[in-house]
């Protein structure tokens, strides 16, 4: 299983995180509101947990989607 992760940056809107988190994991406003704090204040935020290639898939559709947005918001996944 591999941890899908959002890392921090100083470009990327709050709204913009917490509209990734609700639309690629499924999570409601308040699950979001929390990952996306924590990626705020500790740097990083655990998404959710997946088989590989789901977690392969995730950070692909997240990070195309922030360039879509011309946002820099880098997501990674690491073995759990």
């Amino acid at each position: 299983m591999y941890k899908v992760m959002l890392l921090n940056d100083d470009y990327t809107p709050m709204e913009f995180v917490i509209t990734v988190l609700q639309q690629f994991f499924s999570l409601d406003t308040e699950q979001a509101t929390r990952i996306m704090l924590k990626v705020h204040n500790e740097g990083r935020g655990v998404c959710g947990v997946y088989p590989r290639d789901i977690a392969a898939t995730k950070v692909e559709q997240v990070s195309a989607f922030a360039r879509r947005h011309q946002h820099p918001l880098a997501c990674i996944m690491e073995e759990n």
